[in-house]
């Protein structure tokens, strides 16, 4: 079950343009206020919304399928697969507090481990 923190943030980044809100400042710059108000992970769909998860665990399906951009907070890698239940090929491994575009898209994400 998710929390009502995860649909309120989720449901206002859905009013946000996906790859500016995404990489126009990154969290390190933005300051600890604004780093801690955001998502752990994000990225645009081919649904053209952009989808937030807060601490997010194991194999995820990325909701509107993964298309452009991504922004990894958590503390671990994100690996995307083409593929739902994180099978198929990799499409790439987002290390922790970077941004990157993604080409092609992608269904379910991994999130590894950590202490």
């Amino acid at each position: 079950m998710r929390s009502p923190r995860h649909h309120t943030v989720r449901n206002i980044l859905r009013v946000c343009s996906g790859p500016l809100l995404l990489l126009a400042v990154p969290a390190a710059a933005a300051g600890p206020a604004l780093a801690a108000a955001g998502p752990d992970f994000q990225y645009v769909g081919q649904d053209d919304r952009v989808h937030g998860l807060i601490a997010p665990r194991g194999c995820v399906e990325a909701e509107g399928g993964g298309a452009r951009a991504v922004t990894n907070r958590t503390t671990g890698t994100a690996t995307l697969y083409r593929e739902a239940g994180c099978t198929g090929r990799v499409v790439e491994v987002v290390r922790p507090g970077t941004s990157t575009q993604v080409r092609p898209s992608f269904a379910s994400v991994r999130f590894a481990v950590t202490r």
